[in-house]
Protein backbone atom coordinates (compact mmCIF):
# COMPACT_ATOMS: atom_id res chain seq x y z
CA UNK A 1 0.00 0.00 0.00
CA UNK A 2 1.03 3.28 -1.00
CA UNK A 3 -0.18 5.17 2.06
CA UNK A 4 0.44 2.48 4.39
CA UNK A 5 2.22 3.58 7.73
CA UNK A 6 6.36 3.14 7.90
CA UNK A 7 5.64 3.39 12.11
CA UNK A 8 2.95 3.16 14.40
CA UNK A 9 2.71 3.77 17.76
CA UNK A 10 0.23 1.72 19.45
CA UNK A 11 -2.17 2.04 22.63
CA UNK A 12 -1.52 -1.57 24.31
CA UNK A 13 -2.47 -3.11 27.37
CA UNK A 14 -0.47 -6.38 26.98
CA UNK A 15 -4.03 -8.13 26.67
CA UNK A 16 -5.05 -10.00 24.06
CA UNK A 17 -6.92 -8.11 21.76
CA UNK A 18 -4.36 -5.40 21.32
CA UNK A 19 -1.29 -8.09 21.20
CA UNK A 20 -3.39 -9.33 18.21
CA UNK A 21 -3.65 -5.65 17.08
CA UNK A 22 0.36 -5.27 17.16
CA UNK A 23 0.75 -8.50 14.97
CA UNK A 24 -1.91 -7.26 12.53
CA UNK A 25 -0.49 -4.00 12.30
CA UNK A 26 2.96 -5.64 11.69
CA UNK A 27 1.65 -8.26 8.99
CA UNK A 28 -1.51 -6.28 7.43
CA UNK A 29 1.08 -2.80 7.11
CA UNK A 30 4.47 -4.85 7.16
CA UNK A 31 4.96 -1.46 9.29
CA UNK A 32 7.31 -0.99 12.82
CA UNK A 33 5.45 -0.81 15.80
CA UNK A 34 5.85 1.29 19.16
CA UNK A 35 3.94 0.33 22.31
CA UNK A 36 2.98 2.40 24.92
CA UNK A 37 1.21 1.12 28.09
CA UNK A 38 0.14 3.80 30.44
CA UNK A 39 -0.36 3.54 33.60
CA UNK A 40 -3.21 4.80 35.02
CA UNK A 41 -3.85 3.26 38.59
CA UNK A 42 -5.57 0.45 36.67
CA UNK A 43 -4.41 -2.22 39.67
CA UNK A 44 -3.18 -4.80 37.25
CA UNK A 45 0.96 -5.22 37.08
CA UNK A 46 2.38 -3.39 33.65
CA UNK A 47 6.13 -5.29 33.07
CA UNK A 48 4.47 -8.48 31.46
CA UNK A 49 2.89 -5.87 28.69
CA UNK A 50 6.62 -5.46 28.27
CA UNK A 51 7.62 -9.04 27.83
CA UNK A 52 4.80 -9.63 26.06
CA UNK A 53 5.76 -7.19 23.38
CA UNK A 54 9.27 -8.13 23.18
CA UNK A 55 8.05 -11.53 22.61
CA UNK A 56 6.00 -9.95 19.56
CA UNK A 57 9.10 -8.73 18.00
CA UNK A 58 9.10 -5.09 19.43
CA UNK A 59 12.83 -3.72 20.12
CA UNK A 60 13.09 -2.73 24.12
CA UNK A 61 13.62 0.88 22.54
CA UNK A 62 10.34 0.67 21.28
CA UNK A 63 8.55 0.04 24.46
CA UNK A 64 7.43 2.77 26.80
CA UNK A 65 5.47 1.80 29.82
CA UNK A 66 5.02 5.21 31.38
CA UNK A 67 3.67 5.84 35.17
CA UNK A 68 1.18 8.76 34.70
CA UNK A 69 -0.84 8.54 37.25
CA UNK A 70 0.36 12.07 38.67
CA UNK A 71 -0.26 13.58 35.71
CA UNK A 72 -3.73 11.83 34.96
CA UNK A 73 -5.39 13.34 38.66
CA UNK A 74 -3.36 16.38 38.54
CA UNK A 75 -3.97 17.60 35.02
CA UNK A 76 -7.29 15.85 34.08
CA UNK A 77 -9.40 14.78 37.13
CA UNK A 78 -8.66 17.76 39.42
CA UNK A 79 -9.65 20.50 36.25
CA UNK A 80 -12.63 18.17 35.68
CA UNK A 81 -13.95 18.15 39.59
CA UNK A 82 -13.32 21.57 39.78
CA UNK A 83 -16.20 21.98 37.59
CA UNK A 84 -18.57 19.28 39.16
CA UNK A 85 -18.42 17.52 36.21
CA UNK A 86 -20.90 14.86 35.81
CA UNK A 87 -22.79 13.35 32.46
CA UNK A 88 -26.45 13.22 32.47
CA UNK A 89 -26.50 13.88 35.89
CA UNK A 90 -24.73 10.68 37.03
CA UNK A 91 -21.84 9.49 35.35
CA UNK A 92 -17.89 10.94 36.88
CA UNK A 93 -16.46 10.36 33.48
CA UNK A 94 -14.14 8.25 34.30
CA UNK A 95 -13.44 6.54 31.29
CA UNK A 96 -13.88 9.93 29.13
CA UNK A 97 -11.09 11.68 31.08
CA UNK A 98 -8.42 9.08 30.57
CA UNK A 99 -8.53 9.58 26.88
CA UNK A 100 -7.34 12.72 26.01
CA UNK A 101 -4.31 11.74 27.99
CA UNK A 102 -3.70 8.67 26.03
CA UNK A 103 -3.98 10.26 23.26
CA UNK A 104 -1.37 13.02 24.51
CA UNK A 105 1.49 10.62 25.40
CA UNK A 106 0.81 8.37 21.67
CA UNK A 107 1.44 11.50 19.80
CA UNK A 108 4.10 12.59 21.95
CA UNK A 109 5.68 9.28 21.29
CA UNK A 110 5.06 9.47 17.81
CA UNK A 111 7.26 12.81 17.34
CA UNK A 112 9.72 11.11 19.41
CA UNK A 113 10.57 8.54 17.03
CA UNK A 114 9.69 10.01 13.82
CA UNK A 115 6.02 7.79 13.80
CA UNK A 116 3.54 8.75 11.23
CA UNK A 117 0.64 6.90 12.34
CA UNK A 118 -1.24 5.99 15.80
CA UNK A 119 -3.22 3.16 16.51
CA UNK A 120 -5.85 1.99 18.88
CA UNK A 121 -8.00 -1.03 20.11
CA UNK A 122 -11.34 0.40 20.33
CA UNK A 123 -14.14 -0.65 18.86
CA UNK A 124 -16.40 1.12 15.74
CA UNK A 125 -19.19 1.12 18.58
CA UNK A 126 -17.86 3.22 21.30
CA UNK A 127 -17.19 6.22 22.26
CA UNK A 128 -13.40 5.63 22.83
CA UNK A 129 -12.64 5.53 19.18
CA UNK A 130 -14.01 9.55 18.89
CA UNK A 131 -12.11 10.38 22.27
CA UNK A 132 -9.00 8.75 21.06
CA UNK A 133 -9.11 10.14 17.66
CA UNK A 134 -10.27 13.93 18.03
CA UNK A 135 -7.50 14.16 20.84
CA UNK A 136 -4.95 13.15 18.00
CA UNK A 137 -6.11 15.36 15.63
CA UNK A 138 -6.38 17.84 17.67
CA UNK A 139 -2.67 17.73 18.87
CA UNK A 140 -1.11 16.85 15.40
CA UNK A 141 -3.48 17.18 12.38
CA UNK A 142 -1.32 15.69 10.77
CA UNK A 143 -0.57 12.29 12.43
CA UNK A 144 -2.66 9.32 11.07
CA UNK A 145 -5.10 7.34 12.98
CA UNK A 146 -5.43 3.24 13.04
CA UNK A 147 -8.53 1.76 14.08
CA UNK A 148 -7.97 -1.79 13.41
CA UNK A 149 -11.59 -2.58 14.41
CA UNK A 150 -13.10 -0.50 12.02
CA UNK A 151 -10.81 -2.25 9.09
CA UNK A 152 -10.18 -6.02 9.84
CA UNK A 153 -12.49 -9.10 9.09
CA UNK A 154 -12.06 -10.19 12.49
CA UNK A 155 -15.26 -10.02 13.91
CA UNK A 156 -15.60 -12.51 16.24
CA UNK A 157 -13.70 -13.98 19.02
CA UNK A 158 -13.24 -17.23 17.36
CA UNK A 159 -11.49 -15.55 14.55
CA UNK A 160 -9.33 -13.57 16.49
CA UNK A 161 -8.12 -16.38 18.59
CA UNK A 162 -7.95 -18.22 15.02
CA UNK A 163 -5.45 -15.28 14.46
CA UNK A 164 -3.80 -15.07 17.56
CA UNK A 165 -3.21 -19.20 17.49
CA UNK A 166 -1.62 -18.88 13.92
CA UNK A 167 0.80 -16.10 15.04
CA UNK A 168 2.01 -17.68 17.76
CA UNK A 169 0.32 -15.62 20.26
CA UNK A 170 -0.15 -16.46 23.79
CA UNK A 171 -3.83 -16.80 25.05
CA UNK A 172 -4.55 -17.21 28.55
CA UNK A 173 -6.86 -19.80 29.39
CA UNK A 174 -9.55 -17.57 30.60
CA UNK A 175 -10.12 -15.70 27.62
CA UNK A 176 -10.79 -19.01 25.15
CA UNK A 177 -14.54 -18.59 26.11
CA UNK A 178 -16.57 -15.72 26.11
CA UNK A 179 -15.90 -13.05 29.17
CA UNK A 180 -19.30 -12.03 30.87
CA UNK A 181 -18.20 -8.25 30.16
CA UNK A 182 -15.56 -6.09 29.59
CA UNK A 183 -13.75 -3.46 31.97
CA UNK A 184 -11.97 -0.50 31.62
CA UNK A 185 -10.05 0.77 35.09
CA UNK A 186 -8.08 3.64 36.11
CA UNK A 187 -7.16 5.41 39.58
CA UNK A 188 -10.31 7.31 39.15
CA UNK A 189 -12.79 4.61 38.16
CA UNK A 190 -13.75 1.04 36.80
CA UNK A 191 -16.36 0.43 34.30
CA UNK A 192 -17.86 -2.94 33.40
CA UNK A 193 -20.12 -3.73 30.55
CA UNK A 194 -21.71 -5.67 27.56
CA UNK A 195 -22.27 -9.91 28.15
CA UNK A 196 -23.88 -10.45 31.56
CA UNK A 197 -24.86 -7.00 31.90
CA UNK A 198 -26.43 -5.90 28.54
CA UNK A 199 -30.17 -6.60 29.91
CA UNK A 200 -30.84 -3.11 31.80
CA UNK A 201 -33.60 -4.70 33.09
CA UNK A 202 -31.51 -7.48 34.95
CA UNK A 203 -29.84 -6.43 38.45
CA UNK A 204 -26.04 -6.99 38.04
CA UNK A 205 -24.79 -9.88 39.42
CA UNK A 206 -22.31 -8.86 42.65
CA UNK A 207 -19.25 -10.39 41.03
CA UNK A 208 -18.85 -7.26 38.63
CA UNK A 209 -17.81 -4.89 41.54
CA UNK A 210 -14.35 -5.31 41.64
CA UNK A 211 -13.36 -1.65 43.71
CA UNK A 212 -15.95 -1.53 46.52
CA UNK A 213 -17.64 -3.99 49.08
CA UNK A 214 -21.42 -4.29 48.94
CA UNK A 215 -22.94 -1.65 51.04
CA UNK A 216 -25.16 -4.36 53.04
CA UNK A 217 -21.50 -5.39 53.54
CA UNK A 218 -19.45 -2.40 54.54
CA UNK A 219 -18.77 -1.02 58.22
CA UNK A 220 -21.69 -0.94 60.67
CA UNK A 221 -19.72 1.96 62.52
CA UNK A 222 -19.49 5.72 60.34
CA UNK A 223 -15.94 6.58 59.55
CA UNK A 224 -15.67 10.66 59.84
CA UNK A 225 -12.86 12.02 57.41
CA UNK A 226 -11.31 15.76 56.61
CA UNK A 227 -10.63 16.93 52.76
CA UNK A 228 -8.91 20.00 53.00
CA UNK A 229 -8.78 22.17 49.48
CA UNK A 230 -6.75 25.02 47.94
CA UNK A 231 -8.32 27.00 44.94
CA UNK A 232 -10.56 23.95 44.33
CA UNK A 233 -8.37 21.09 44.39
CA UNK A 234 -8.12 18.56 47.24
CA UNK A 235 -4.55 18.74 48.90
CA UNK A 236 -4.61 16.97 52.26
CA UNK A 237 -7.07 14.40 54.54
CA UNK A 238 -6.98 14.50 57.87
CA UNK A 239 -4.32 17.48 57.79
CA UNK A 240 -2.19 15.39 56.00
CA UNK A 241 -0.92 16.43 52.81
CA UNK A 242 -0.45 14.33 49.73
CA UNK A 243 -0.11 14.86 45.86
CA UNK A 244 -2.92 14.53 43.76
CA UNK A 245 -2.70 10.82 42.85
CA UNK A 246 -1.98 9.70 46.57
CA UNK A 247 -4.75 11.89 47.64
CA UNK A 248 -7.29 9.91 45.18
CA UNK A 249 -5.49 6.34 45.90
CA UNK A 250 -6.55 7.32 49.61
CA UNK A 251 -10.27 8.01 48.44
CA UNK A 252 -10.51 5.13 47.01
CA UNK A 253 -9.21 3.01 50.08
CA UNK A 254 -12.45 4.57 52.10
CA UNK A 255 -14.89 3.95 49.73
CA UNK A 256 -13.82 1.06 49.05
CA UNK A 257 -14.45 0.09 52.56
CA UNK A 258 -17.27 1.96 52.66
CA UNK A 259 -19.71 0.44 49.86
CA UNK A 260 -19.46 4.20 48.45
CA UNK A 261 -19.54 4.98 44.26
CA UNK A 262 -21.56 2.33 43.27
CA UNK A 263 -24.05 3.63 39.66
CA UNK A 264 -25.73 1.19 37.49
CA UNK A 265 -26.14 3.90 34.56
CA UNK A 266 -27.79 3.62 31.03
CA UNK A 267 -26.16 6.46 28.86
CA UNK A 268 -26.65 8.08 25.64
CA UNK A 269 -23.24 7.31 23.50
CA UNK A 270 -22.27 9.68 21.04
CA UNK A 271 -22.03 7.64 18.04
CA UNK A 272 -26.13 7.26 18.60
CA UNK A 273 -26.95 4.29 20.82
CA UNK A 274 -27.72 3.72 24.32
CA UNK A 275 -25.32 1.52 26.24
CA UNK A 276 -25.54 0.20 30.29
CA UNK A 277 -22.57 0.31 31.94
CA UNK A 278 -21.67 -0.36 35.88
CA UNK A 279 -19.41 2.16 37.30
CA UNK A 280 -17.66 2.27 40.62
CA UNK A 281 -15.90 5.52 41.65
CA UNK A 282 -14.93 5.30 45.27
CA UNK A 283 -12.93 8.06 45.54
CA UNK A 284 -14.41 10.61 42.94
CA UNK A 285 -17.77 10.71 44.36
CA UNK A 286 -16.27 11.42 48.25
CA UNK A 287 -14.19 14.06 46.10
CA UNK A 288 -17.62 15.13 44.44
CA UNK A 289 -19.60 15.59 47.50
CA UNK A 290 -16.35 17.31 49.51
CA UNK A 291 -15.77 19.62 46.26
CA UNK A 292 -19.37 20.63 46.99
CA UNK A 293 -19.48 20.90 50.84
CA UNK A 294 -16.26 23.78 50.63
CA UNK A 295 -17.53 25.88 47.64
CA UNK A 296 -20.96 26.08 49.77
CA UNK A 297 -19.12 28.21 52.26
CA UNK A 298 -16.87 29.99 49.55
CA UNK A 299 -18.33 30.08 46.19
CA UNK A 300 -20.66 33.41 45.50
CA UNK A 301 -24.01 32.10 44.55
CA UNK A 302 -23.90 34.22 41.20
CA UNK A 303 -20.92 32.46 40.26
CA UNK A 304 -21.94 28.82 41.71
CA UNK A 305 -25.50 29.29 39.72
CA UNK A 306 -23.42 30.57 36.71
CA UNK A 307 -20.70 27.60 37.11
CA UNK A 308 -23.73 24.73 37.82
CA UNK A 309 -25.61 25.84 34.65
CA UNK A 310 -22.20 25.66 32.46
CA UNK A 311 -21.19 22.25 34.18
CA UNK A 312 -23.58 20.26 31.73
CA UNK A 313 -21.81 21.61 28.73
CA UNK A 314 -18.70 21.06 29.83
CA UNK A 315 -19.47 17.21 30.68
CA UNK A 316 -20.80 16.68 27.42
CA UNK A 317 -17.62 17.99 26.00
CA UNK A 318 -15.82 15.49 27.65
CA UNK A 319 -17.69 12.70 27.27
CA UNK A 320 -17.94 13.33 23.44
CA UNK A 321 -14.14 13.74 23.41
CA UNK A 322 -13.53 17.66 22.69
CA UNK A 323 -11.00 17.84 25.70
CA UNK A 324 -8.62 19.42 23.56
CA UNK A 325 -11.00 22.06 21.95
CA UNK A 326 -11.22 25.79 22.45
CA UNK A 327 -14.57 25.60 24.20
CA UNK A 328 -13.33 23.25 26.92
CA UNK A 329 -10.27 25.35 27.26
CA UNK A 330 -12.78 28.58 27.41
CA UNK A 331 -14.72 26.86 30.33
CA UNK A 332 -11.91 25.81 32.32
CA UNK A 333 -11.12 29.08 31.81
CA UNK A 334 -14.58 30.58 33.64
CA UNK A 335 -14.72 27.37 36.11
CA UNK A 336 -10.89 28.12 37.67
CA UNK A 337 -11.45 31.96 38.17
CA UNK A 338 -14.74 30.55 39.84
CA UNK A 339 -12.31 28.22 42.40
CA UNK A 340 -9.94 30.93 43.77
CA UNK A 341 -11.91 30.97 47.30
CA UNK A 342 -12.10 27.48 47.01
CA UNK A 343 -9.69 26.73 50.11
CA UNK A 344 -10.55 25.22 53.05
CA UNK A 345 -11.95 21.61 54.84
CA UNK A 346 -14.80 19.48 55.09
CA UNK A 347 -16.16 16.86 57.56
CA UNK A 348 -17.05 13.73 56.07
CA UNK A 349 -19.32 10.91 57.13
CA UNK A 350 -18.90 7.64 55.76
CA UNK A 351 -21.13 5.01 55.80
CA UNK A 352 -22.53 2.01 54.38
CA UNK A 353 -22.61 3.35 50.61
CA UNK A 354 -23.09 7.26 51.48
CA UNK A 355 -20.92 10.43 52.09
CA UNK A 356 -22.18 13.09 53.59
CA UNK A 357 -21.18 16.52 54.21
CA UNK A 358 -21.22 17.20 57.98
CA UNK A 359 -19.22 20.12 58.57
CA UNK A 360 -16.99 22.48 56.56
CA UNK A 361 -14.83 25.59 57.79
CA UNK A 362 -12.70 28.08 55.76
CA UNK A 363 -11.13 31.61 56.14
CA UNK A 364 -12.75 32.59 52.98
CA UNK A 365 -15.90 31.84 54.29
CA UNK A 366 -19.32 33.99 52.89
CA UNK A 367 -21.42 32.22 55.20
CA UNK A 368 -22.17 35.26 57.43
CA UNK A 369 -23.56 33.76 61.40
CA UNK A 370 -24.20 37.53 62.03
CA UNK A 371 -27.02 37.91 59.11
CA UNK A 372 -28.59 34.23 59.19
CA UNK A 373 -28.98 34.53 63.26
CA UNK A 374 -32.85 33.53 64.71
CA UNK A 375 -31.81 35.49 67.90
CA UNK A 376 -30.95 39.43 67.68
CA UNK A 377 -28.77 40.00 64.88
CA UNK A 378 -27.95 43.57 66.52
CA UNK A 379 -28.94 45.32 63.54
CA UNK A 380 -26.49 43.20 60.86
CA UNK A 381 -30.07 42.63 58.80
CA UNK A 382 -32.64 44.84 58.40
CA UNK A 383 -36.08 42.69 57.75
CA UNK A 384 -37.88 45.37 56.20
CA UNK A 385 -35.58 45.88 53.54
CA UNK A 386 -37.36 42.87 52.08
CA UNK A 387 -41.10 44.22 51.70
CA UNK A 388 -39.51 46.71 48.87
CA UNK A 389 -37.40 43.74 47.87
CA UNK A 390 -40.54 41.71 47.57
CA UNK A 391 -42.94 44.55 45.64
CA UNK A 392 -40.38 44.93 43.12
CA UNK A 393 -40.08 41.42 42.15
CA UNK A 394 -43.63 41.10 42.39
CA UNK A 395 -44.24 43.80 39.86
CA UNK A 396 -43.99 41.98 36.51
CA UNK A 397 -46.28 39.12 37.97
CA UNK A 398 -48.95 41.29 39.21
CA UNK A 399 -49.09 42.68 35.28
CA UNK A 400 -48.93 40.08 34.15
CA UNK A 401 -51.89 38.48 36.38
CA UNK A 402 -53.70 41.65 35.22
CA UNK A 403 -53.79 41.39 32.04
CA UNK A 404 -54.51 38.01 32.03
CA UNK A 405 -57.70 38.44 34.26
CA UNK A 406 -59.03 40.10 31.16
CA UNK A 407 -58.55 37.36 28.52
Amino acid sequence: MSDAPKKVVLAYSGGLDTSIILKWLQTEYGCEVITFTADLGQGEELEPARAKAELLGIKPENIHIVDVREEFVRDYVFPMFRANALYEGLYLLGTSIARPLISKHLVDIAHQHGADAVAHGATGKGNDQVRFELSAYALDPSIKVIAPWREWDLTSRTKLLEFAEANQIPIAKDKRGEAPFSVDANLLHTSSEGKALENPAEEAPEYVYQRTVSPEDAPDTPEYIEVTFERGDAVAINDQAMSPATILTALNDYGRKHGIGRLDFVENRFVGMKSRGIYETPGGTILLEAHRGIEQITLDAGAGHLKDSLMPRYAELIYNGFWFSPEREMLQAAIDKSQEHVTGTVRLKLYKGNVNTVGRWSDHSLYSEAHVTFEDDAGAYDQKDAAGFIRLNALRLKLLAARNAKF
